[in-house]
């Protein structure tokens, strides 16, 4: 009868301290998981540095059209011509190691005439390109206002074709890159720091960070040798109380 007694005395007491543990162990999970939400608290913000350049490379392709009847007068034509283009160049301050020339691409239009059709004026036509690469911005853009004068020379440009439209190139990149990061991750902590302030919360350190791909647009279709720099910085912070 004693050892019944007892034996219920020591399960009772072995109840309460596993009762005691689970309640413990119920408050420090719930402690932690606590700490793990305050700890989690956190704002995403995005800091944005765009800024102007000037383009540093130009280029300029100059295409012309040469046509005539007899194969040999053609090429003496696109020589002709092909030289007048470099002397202009040369006379507004283009130098000769800015210039190149392609291969020109020679069309027989009597291989192309079909039934019906009217016959062509001349049966062979040229297209080449002089092509100005330069890092002269200024210089070529005031010879291009002149382009007129070829013209005057008998010369026939092919413009407004995709293949002939003049390129702005920014290629100063790499050297802009680590003052605009900064930039837009100062940026990016003004930011997340009138939130803390608004929300009565102090900013902690960086959770995560990320930093998007640098954009070169023109700035306008009128201006397209002014290059406009963009990219943007996200960043989390931690937030407490």
């Amino acid at each position: 009868m004693m050892h019944q007694k007892n034996s219920k005395g020591g399960a009772f007491i072995l109840g309460v301290f596993i009762c005691a543990g689970l309640i413990g162990m119920g408050f420090l999970l719930g402690q932690a998981a606590l700490d793990y939400k305050q700890l989690d608290r956190s704002v995403t913000v995005k800091g944005l540095s765009e800024r102007e350049f000037k383009a540093d490379v130009v280029i300029w392709p100059i295409k012309f059209n040469v046509a005539s009847n007899e194969l040999s007068e053609l090429y003496e034509s696109i020589d002709t011509q092909s030289e007048l283009i470099k002397t202009f160049l040369s006379e507004h301050g283009v130098g000769a190691e800015e210039i190149t020339l392609s291969t020109p691409t020679i069309t027989d239009k009597s291989a192309q005439q079909y039934g019906g059709n009217q016959q062509a004026p001349f049966r062979f036509t040229a297209t080449l390109t002089v092509t100005v690469y330069s890092h002269e911005i200024d210089a070529v853009r005031g010879v291009m206002g002149s382009l007129s004068d070829l013209g005057k020379q008998g010369i026939v440009l092919a413009g407004d074709q995709y293949d002939s439209q003049t390129e702005y190139l920014f290629t100063r990149l790499n050297e802009v890159k680590p003052e605009m990061i900064e930039e837009a991750t100062r940026k990016a902590r003004e930011v997340a720091d009138k939130f803390a302030k608004d929300s009565s919360s102090q900013l902690g350190k960086i959770k995560k960070a990320a930093q998007g791909q640098f954009s070169i647009t023109a700035r306008d279709k009128n201006n397209p040798h002014i290059k406009k720099v963009r990219v943007v910085s996200t960043v989390s912070y931690y937030l407490s109380d």
